[in-house]
Formats: C-alpha cells, structure tokens, sequence
C-alpha cells in the first residue's frame, strides 16, 4: 500500500463506540485526528483516546519487532525464527503432556480487531484445548449467558433504542465515560441532550456520583452488591399490580411473579440503601413510560449476583412491553449478521468443568478467576504453556499477584501484543502485530450491538512497515506450522480446507460475508461511501429473530431461578465493613494507553476514592497513603476524600497502576497508584463463573 496523504477516513477501534474520524496525513505520518460530522453513527463525535492514536503509533515503547526473553534482556528475533519455536512448543506440549496443557487467554482488544475476530478464533479452535479463557469472564459472562438463556444465542443481546425512548433506567454503568458498553452508543453526551430535548428523563442508580450521574434527572446510591434486591424489587412491584404487558411470545410470567414476591420494596432498602418509596416510585414510572429502557452494565454484572441482576434486567424490559418496542430495547439488523450467520455459535454452559474448582464452561471458555490454579495445581491437564493475545490478566483479573506468581512458573509462554506489560514480561517470546492505524477495518460486533444499525470499512490509513505482520497473518502462520509439527494431524482434505480459509484474507473474508447477506452489500460499495451507511433506526425483529425452540422467550429460567435461594440467604452486609467497587474511565482502556502522555496528563485519577466521613472515622487524611487490605492482598495508594462516593464505598479504577519490575509499558516514569485486581478475590464468583470485581470488603489503614 503506498503513503496516503492529505485528509483520509480513519475510525477508532480503541473502544466500542467505535467513531468514524477524519486524519490528516502528512509525510507518511498522521499529525491531525478530527471527529467526522458526516458519519451516521458517531456524528462527529471524538473523545481524548481517538486523539492519542497517532501517540501509540508512534510510541518508543511499542514492540515493532519479535523479541525473545533472555537472561540479559529482550533480543529481537526474525519472524521466522520466532514463529517456529513458538510452534515447536505449543505442538511440543500437547504431544508430551496433552492437548489441555496448552492454556489460552484473549483480551479485550481482540473484539476491536477484523482479523482477529477472522483468524484468531480459529487459531484459538485448532489448538483443541478446554483451557481457553478470556475477558468475557471480568466483564460480561452474566450478559451472554441471559441472552442464551432467553433469546437462543449468547450475542442476541437488545441494545437501548436510545434516540428514542422517553425513561432510562441506568445501572451500574457510566455511558459518559465509555460511550456505551454491549450499547455502542458514540456521541452520548449529546444523546443524553437530545433524551432531555424531548421531554425524556435518565435515572441512575450507581454507589458513585459518575460522570453520567452528574448529567441525569437523578441519581441514587446503592451499595454494591445489592443491584439484584432492586431490581427484583420493581418486578415486585409491577408484576403484584398487574402493570405488566408482555408479548404473546413471552413465557415463564406467573413462574417469575411467584420467584420475585418475597423481594419486597422494603427488603431492597434494607441491602441498598434505596428508600423503598423510592422503589416504588421508580417502577410506577417504568411501567407507565411510554418508551422505557432498562440498561445495566459492567457494575451490574461483576458482583456475586451478577447473573441474577441482569436477567432481571431483561425481565423488566419484557414485562413492561418495552422489549423490541421503539424506544425500548431493540436488536439490530447489521450489514454483517454475526447471529443469523452462525459466525459464533449459540453458546453453552456446564459441558465441561475446569480440572481443579470444578467451574463450568461457558461457550468453550472457562472463568479466568481460575487460570492460575490450573497453571499451579499439578497433575493431568495442568497449564504448562500459556498463550495471550492482547491481554493483560495480571492487572485485570481477581488475584494478580497470586497470577503474577503462577505465570513466573510456566514452561513456556508466548504473548501476541505489541507492549511488554505486567503480563507479557513474563512470556519467552512477544509477537508484536501492526496497530490499528496499518490495517482494514470493519466492526463485526460493535455494529451488531449499536444504537442504529450503520455499515463502515475503513482501509488503513499507514502502510504496513516492511518486515511486519499483521494480526492475522500470525494467527495464521501459528495455525499452520503448529499443525505441521502436531501429533494425531486432521485428514489432508481437513488441513486443506483449514490452510485455505486461514490464507483469505479479513477483508476479503468481509466482502464474501457482505455480498451473501440479507441486506447484499459489498465491499465495494462501502468502499464508496467512506462516510458509512446509514441503515436506518432499530426496528422490530421479534419473533423472527429468536434462536429458541418454537420462537418463544421462556422467563422461568431454573438457573436463575435456583439462584434466588442463595440470593436470600446472603447475609446482610456489615455496616462497619467499607466495600470496593472499581472504575473506569474516558482516557484509557482498562490496564493500557496509561503510556500516552496525551492520555495521562491532567488531573491524576489513581486515588482510592473514599467519603469524607469514612476518613474521618478511621483518622486518615485526605491525599495521604493508606493501605487498602483484603483477604487476599494490600496495596498502598493516595487517597481521595469524594462526596461523589456512597459512605461505606471506595473505588479504584480497574487495571490501574504498573509498579512490577521490567514493564515498559509506562515507559520511563513508572505511573502512580494500584491495581484494584491485588485486592479482588478469585474464591467469589457469580453463579455463571463471572468474576465479583465489585463489594469487595476491605480494610483502610495508615501506612
């Protein structure tokens, strides 16, 4: 590809709002990064992470070459050479000590990638292990399973119709900050705007004062943890009235009326904190809106009752008859249809357990809160050889220290990512691919999971550098030299048609999937509209869209239901007992980008955030150092004296603070603070194996 210039369509895949962008070019370099007004979706809308693009192109740090760990530091290495002896390995440890030896762990950022959604699944499919985990357990297992549970397939998740519903009830989510999360929802600030031009209201309920809460009709505090008892609450309320209006293909009602009655308005103020007048009020409200939206997101879904909590969001959203209802919650009818089109399957659950605690799979994946027993429990099936591919669980998931130490132990690890960080210093060999800004584009996930449904491909804007690889030209190179050198080897028709599909390339795998879709478009045609295109608002799509037997949405789901029993025992919190929920936020992307000065500059935000009354009580001052203390771990951080946090609550972000030896990630100057991942415990888990990140119980003393 040669040197564009001028101004060119580039997009930012840093997050899920996915924003369309306008760069200017200059000399083989990008110097200028602008919102696109014209793009359909994302309205010219552009937040500080887009802006840090050409930063972490051109960042001193990145990996640009494969390195090899030493005793006397990284050495680079060839491409060949580095991908033989990963493949000598990987194929090495499962002939020696089985197939299950060879763990996996995928991050966040490989669903912002075409060609890893393209071929590194199917790389992940060809090593045939059952120790595959990835993010999906820190952040959204409980969101997938409903929609599995419910509709017939774990991506068939409805999206608020928020350009056009009239009441937003937000859980435990800050669409300010992160544009949407399973809702891409670009440009919010101005959506929330336009929510309030037409008479429409936003109510939170969040145990912090976020950046959404500040602009909302109102806002109230609940204590973590407790999300599930309101929640159940308003469905005690509006089911006990009769104010529900389902669709005729909706099951399971009287099942969940008889579930719900025992989770009185009353009984919810109790674990809380919201007045029960309050509860009431709320759901009149919710069952009276004309267009009514329930939204509940990361905050809901990482606590112990996550699962709970988000089927019930699904329930009132059903029984209030704003499900597939205009300005209710909606699903999408993309360009690219990732559902109908079987490019990922249903989903499953339970049909295999992980070897020491016993937890059920989801999907083929099993919960990253146990990685580090398998790599450290001996015996058959024991993790030796561990793969990640742009992941940084040492800093994102519960026990990082206990994992810091278990990754030390391995055999052998391999890394595709282009920075050493907390996790990859430990891998044998990094395979670092080209960044976002030298390769094609087309969102696969996001644009099913979007406030209106837009198609747009977006070619590179920088040409690949000579001698490097693309994603997923190493995922396919992997593939192959693994299964050359592997034991038991498929029938030469299997290996031939696997070679075949691994060499077409992600956008020409993007053109076969436009031109054969319901709505016939091409990579041609998307190619001359650079823009985007607009598809149109949500519309309705239910029954037809259901993967369900007899088409029909079943609510009296037995493994939510078995769940309220342990719902009701939990015991109370303790009044004295602060408890720890984290936070994001607009400038980074979970445990990275904390090494662009663009993104770290301004105010500092790696304080525990903790009531002026809570300091006061225990003697500590504001802006001094305190020890944070869990069952698990203590770190020491500054803290932060903030009304903006619920008494008996403190927050640290998530995936924050690189303070282990030899990251580079932050480059010269190490960056402040602590994960709030040393303090998380890997024993609690949601019933659907999600990690609980949120309700922590901790201690605060003086350092």
């Amino acid at each position: 590809m040669a040197n564009r210039s001028g101004t060119v369509h580039g997009v930012c895949n840093l997050c899920e709002a996915i924003c369309g962008l306008l760069l200017t070019v200059e000399d083989g370099r990008v110097s200028g990064v602008r919102g696109n007004p014209a793009d359909p979706l994302s309205r010219g809308h552009v937040c500080p992470k887009a802006l840090a693009l050409p930063d972490l192109h051109e960042d001193p740090h990145r990996l640009r070459h494969p390195v090899r760990r030493t005793a006397d530091g990284w050495q680079e290495l060839g491409w060949d050479e580095a991908l033989d002896l990963v493949a000598d390995r990987l194929a090495g440890t499962a002939r020696d000590h089985g197939r299950d030896a060879v763990g996996v762990y995928l991050g966040n950022p490989n669903v912002h990638s075409l060609g890893s959604m393209t071929h590194g699944t199917a790389m992940v499919r060809s090593l045939r292990t059952r120790n595959t985990y990835s993010a999906t357990s820190v952040d959204q297992l409980p969101h997938q399973l409903v929609a599995h549970l419910l509709y017939g397939h774990q991506l068939l998740l409805p999206v608020p119709d928020l350009d056009r519903t009239s009441y937003f009830l937000v859980l435990g989510a800050n669409p300010m900050a992160s544009n949407g999360s399973l809702m891409t929802a670009p440009d919010f600030p101005n959506r929330v705007r336009e929510l309030h031009a037409r008479g429409g209201r936003m109510v939170v309920l969040d145990p912090r004062h976020t950046e959404t809460a500040r602009v909302a009709d109102e806002h109230h505090f609940v204590r973590p943890g407790s999300d599930a008892f309101v929640l159940l609450a308003l469905l005690h309320v509006i089911l006990g009235e009769g104010g529900e209006r389902p669709a005729p293909y909706v099951d399971g009602l009287d099942a969940v009326r008889r579930a719900v009655e025992p989770f009185t308005p009353e009984r919810a103020e109790s674990r809380s904190g919201l007045a029960a007048s309050e509860v009431r009020r709320i759901a009149h409200e919710l069952a009276a809106a004309d267009a009514a939206a329930v939204y509940g997101r990361v905050g809901v879904s990482v606590q112990e009752f996550g699962l709970v909590s988000q089927w019930a969001v699904q329930v009132l959203n059903a029984v209030t008859g704003n499900l597939d209802r205009p300005g209710g919650v909606m699903l999408t009818r993309p360009a690219v249809d990732v559902v109908g089109r079987r490019l990922f399957g249903r989903g499953h659950h339970g049909l295999w357990r992980s070897r020491v605690r016993s937890l059920p799979e989801f999907s083929g994946e099993l919960p990253v809160a146990t990685l580090a027993d398998e790599i450290l429990t001996p015996g058959e099936g024991q993790v030796r050889t561990l793969v990640t591919v742009a992941g940084n669980p040492v800093s994102s998931t519960p026990g990082g220290d206990r994992l810091d130490r278990a990754l030390a132990g391995l055999d052998f690890m391999v890394a595709v990512d282009v920075y050493v960080n907390e996790t990859t210093r430990h891998a044998d060999v990094i395979l670092p691919p080209t960044t976002a800004l030298e390769r094609d584009h087309y969102d696969l996930v996001f644009h099913a999971l979007a406030v209106r449904d837009t198609a747009r491909f977006t070619p590179a804007v920088l040409p690949k550098p000579e001698g490097a690889m693309h994603d997923w030209e190493i995922y396919r190179e992997l593939t192959l030299r693994t299964a050359r050198r592997s034991a038991g080897r498929p029938p030469l028709r299997a290996r031939l048609v696997r070679a075949a599909r691994m060499r077409l390339s992600p956008t020409r795998t993007l053109d076969l999937l436009l031109r054969t879709g319901e709505r016939r478009l091409s990579l041609r045609r998307l190619r001359a509209a650079p823009d985007g295109l607009d598809l149109g608002p949500l519309e309705p799509h239910l029954p037809e869209r259901l993967q369900t037997p007899g088409k029909r949405i079943d609510l009296a789901q037995p493994l939510v239901l078995d769940d309220l029993a342990r719902l009701e025992a939990a015991p109370a919190p303790d009044p004295d007992t602060l408890l720890l929920i984290g936070r994001r936020h607009q400038r980074d992307c979970n445990s990275w980008m904390h090494n662009a000065e663009r993104l770290t500059r301004g105010r500092p935000r790696h304080q525990l955030l903790a009531h002026p009354d809570d300091l006061a009580a225990r003697g500590l001052l504001d802006g001094s150092t305190v020890r944070v203390s869990s069952r698990v771990g203590s770190v020491e951080v500054e803290v932060s004296a903030s009304t903006t946090m619920m008494p008996g609550v403190v927050s640290l972000p998530h995936g924050y603070g690189h303070r282990r030896a030899g990251v580079l990630m932050a480059g010269a100057t190490a960056l402040p603070g602590a994960s709030i991942n040393d303090l998380t415990d890997p024993e609690r888990l949601d019933v659907s194996g999600n990690a609980v990140l949120n309700g922590t119980p901790v201690t605060l003393s003086a350092c």
